[in-house]
């Protein structure tokens, strides 16, 4: 197998695929809560604090010269983030259990086993 198609199948193997789908929504979904944590939860619920501590914005606090607001607001991303991924493994979870506790019908004889059940039925009556 020559190195390009080793390659090639190596790339549309469906974990990688999947893989590389993951990291560009994973990209996306950080630019969101990035957003989230700068634009709403910081002006709303950190405001007051920031403007005792005299910063603008949490990522700019900066007491005694390190950036400890920046790393809050990394903090508080990562918590976000972590909540609403166990969120939608757990709704997928509950959406497999649900689909593995419904029965499934048994399937109907085959012709086969039909005429094999009469057989043995008619052996055990001695016939």
């Amino acid at each position: 197998m020559g190195f390009v198609s080793e390659f090639k199948s190596f790339i549309m193997r469906g974990n990688v695929v999947d893989l590389a789908v993951g990291v560009i929504i994973g990209g996306a979904f950080g630019k969101i809560v990035e957003s989230l944590v700068a634009d709403l939860i910081t002006p709303v619920l950190l405001k007051p604090a920031l403007e005792k501590a005299g910063a603008a914005s949490i990522e700019t606090w900066a007491p005694g010269g390190v950036l400890l607001g920046k790393f809050i607001a990394a903090i508080i991303s990562f918590i976000v983030i972590a909540f609403v991924l166990f969120l939608i493994i757990k709704g997928m979870n509950a959406a497999m259990k649900k689909k593995e506790e419904a029965p499934a019908a048994p399937p109907a004889p085959t012709k086969e086993e039909v005429l094999l059940t009469e057989i043995r039925d008619l052996l055990k009556q001695g016939r």
